[in-house]
Parts: structure tokens; sequence; C-alpha cells
């Protein structure tokens, strides 16, 4: 009998994920105006339908980058999305350029999708999954506790 794809976690850890996965109400994952500042360069804000603001710039979305190549990558090496790869240790480190968005398309009414400079494009960002990974110092307090 094989045990591959079971995790032992710790019960922290199991009520987190739990909390994870409970729905988040509409007003709260549904955006009222979205932002994306592709020219500037800076991020995207979204204003929620319950008042609450976001705002990630886009380092830190690619580096939270939710598809299951990306999220599987930050959970084997313990990473926090949005937390960049560690650079591989050199006599001489090179310039990297930021990575930035080529194109932004919604996907219907639930999500954005982001075809980065580096070429990776397979993560849909979720108005949801934005949500419960919003930036500001009221949630980033809430996910500490």
């Amino acid at each position: 009998m094989s045990h591959e794809g079971i995790r032992i976690v710790n019960a922290e850890q199991a009520q987190r994920e739990d909390q994870e996965h409970e729905p988040l109400p509409y007003d709260v994952v549904t955006p009222k105006k979205v932002r994306v500042k592709k020219t500037e360069g800076t991020g995207v804000e979204v204003d929620w339908k319950d008042g609450h603001q976001s705002s990630w710039n886009f380092a830190w979305l690619r580096n939270a980058c939710p598809c299951a190549t990306c999220h599987e990558e930050r959970e084997h090496t313990g990473r926090l999305p949005g937390e960049p790869k560690p650079k591989e240790q050199t006599l001489l480190m090179l310039y990297e350029a930021p990575v930035k968005p080529l194109e932004v398309t919604p996907v219907g009414k639930y999500a954005l999708k982001f075809k980065w400079s580096d070429g990776h494009e397979s993560g849909i960002y979720s108005w949801e999954y934005l949500r419960r990974v919003c930036r500001c110092n009221d949630c980033m307090t809430k996910q500490k506790l």
C-alpha cells in the first residue's frame, strides 16, 4: 500500500489550511475596482466591495504565482507566497532585470492571468486568492496570528 501524497501536519498547520479553504463572503472577494498599473510597472490595486483595499507589486505577485508548479515548489522549499527564491551565491552576481507582466488579461469575472517577462504564464490569480494574500497592515497582522 502506497502512502504517496499523504502529508503529516501539526494541529496549527491543519487549522490554518482549513481556514484557507473556507469560502469567503461574496463582498470580500468581489472587486469594486481593479487597477493594473502595467505601464507604470508598479503593480495591482483592488478596491473590494466590502470597502477593503489591497495592493501588490509585480515582483511579489510573480513570486506568489498560484499555479500548481509554483505552489508545489514553494511548499517543498518552505517559501511563503511572494517570497523570492534564494539567489545562487556566485563570485560575480549578474544583473537580473525585474520580472514584469507583458500581458494581463481577465479570466471570466473571477481572476486575472499574467504573461510574465520570464516566460511563465500558467498562474490564474483568482479574486479569492488575491484577497487571501492581501498585503495591507491589517491583513498581515491577522496572518501572523
